[in-house]
């Protein structure tokens, strides 16, 4: 088994950054990618941003890109989300997932572990 958790999220005013972290513990030998997903009330939970293994491949939603950047570190099987020029549309519950296979989904029923998740509230 794979135990996910974040850290990292907070309030921050828009424009403002935060940066969050999630450790794997447990069999991490089989993980592939690692992802974040975000969710608010009444939506579904939606793909961020996600990364293989090895770090060649990442892949971010459209509203993210070149402002946030996920990034691995395997030694301390942690995968990180810089999140700059935030805004309150990014105001959402966070989740790490990973799955054991390498491809790299946006679907959240094709992830394999999860964590339990951190808030980011941005204030206008």
């Amino acid at each position: 088994q794979v135990q996910l958790e974040e850290s990292g999220g907070g309030l921050v005013q828009a424009g403002g950054s935060l940066t969050l972290s999630c450790r794997a513990s447990g069999r991490t030998s089989i993980i592939d990618v690692m992802s974040w997903f975000r969710h608010t009330p009444g939506n579904q939970r939606e793909f961020v941003a996600g990364i293989n293994r090895n770090g060649g491949t990442t892949d971010y939603i459209d509203s993210v890109k070149g402002r946030f950047t996920i990034s691995r570190d395997n030694a301390q099987n942690t995968v990180t989300l810089q999140m700059n020029s935030l805004n309150p549309e990014d105001t959402a519950r966070y989740y790490c997932a990973a799955r054991k296979s390498g491809f790299l989904p946006s679907t959240p029923a094709y992830y394999d572990y999860w964590g339990q998740g951190t808030q980011v509230t941005v204030s206008s």
